[in-house]
């Protein structure tokens, strides 16, 4: 079931964006395989984009800068601040190196970007006009948020730290995992793990914050994201709360996908707490 949310608590991811070397095939490519639309592209933003799921936005696309259209891409997860430059205080205090200085955009709000101490870069956004993804539960919508790195202990301390999470470990002896929860939030807000030795395709993976899309049906999008012309990195695969995809875009853009939610999953997921 779909949910409106009008604001994030501190601390949660809030937006995803990315930066693509071609607009239109990236937009093609999550149109056929996520339904997307997307608002006009804005110059006075460099050309950048919203993606919509039923009118909201759920993400931002835009081109990459001139002579970077070849660097690696990714998708870039921003967490709730209500003081980014207090939080871009924080994080450094915490072990964080600063990557972009808080700028603001418009009125749409404020955001910079550091590299945690694991070397995971991850987005402080403070909202003004935009408050972040106003959607979930539908095909296309964040599902899930989480952070893969080598050093889950020092990753825990340090969001602790600047953001005030806290965390339930739901890892195996094979499979080091944590689900955290936020202030304001009763219900988990994302995960901070580290990659099981034998899942190969993420091994190569350097830390990073992964997005996790919904989708109706994981089969049926797995076989858009090939006929779209990016690639399946994993099968789906049953996880337990769902199926699950780890797939990459026309860059060679890691995410994931999850459908459908079971019962089991919704009990978990931080999107119930904001009707």
């Amino acid at each position: 079931m779909a949910e409106h949310v009008d604001r994030w608590p501190p601390g949660a991811p809030c937006w995803v964006d990315i930066m693509v070397s071609d607009l239109e095939r990236s937009q093609d490519f999550y149109t056929y395989v996520l339904g997307w639309r997307f608002t006009p592209s804005d110059p006075d933003h460099g050309g950048y984009c919203n993606a919509l799921v039923d009118g909201e936005p759920v993400a931002g696309m835009s081109p990459a800068l001139a002579g970077m259209e070849d660097d690696p891409h990714a998708w870039a997860v921003y967490l709730e601040s209500d003081d980014i430059e207090a939080t871009g205080r924080a994080a450094v205090a915490a072990g964080a190196r600063q990557l972009f200085d808080p700028v603001e955009v418009g009125t749409f709000g404020s955001m910079g970007v550091w590299i945690d101490p694991t070397g995971a870069a991850f987005g402080v956004w403070q909202p003004r006009d935009q408050t972040g993804f106003s959607i979930v539960g539908r095909h296309g919508t964040i599902a899930w948020c989480d952070l893969l790195t080598s050093d889950q202990k020092a990753a825990e301390r340090f969001y602790a730290t600047v953001f005030g999470y806290t965390y339930q470990d739901i890892g195996t002896r094979h499979e080091a995992y944590a689900v955290f929860t936020v202030p304001g939030m009763d219900r988990t807000a994302g995960g901070i793990g580290v990659p099981a030795e034998d899942v190969d395709h993420l091994q190569e993976v350097p830390p990073m914050w992964w997005v996790c899309f919904e989708v109706d049906d994981a089969d049926t999008a797995a076989e858009r994201v090939v006929a779209a012309g990016g690639t399946l990195v994993q099968e789906p695969e049953e996880f337990g709360y769902g199926e699950l995809i780890f797939a990459a875009g026309p860059d060679g853009e890691r995410f994931a996908m999850m459908g459908p939610s079971s019962e089991d999953w919704n009990d978990h997921s931080w999107s119930q707490d904001l009707d």
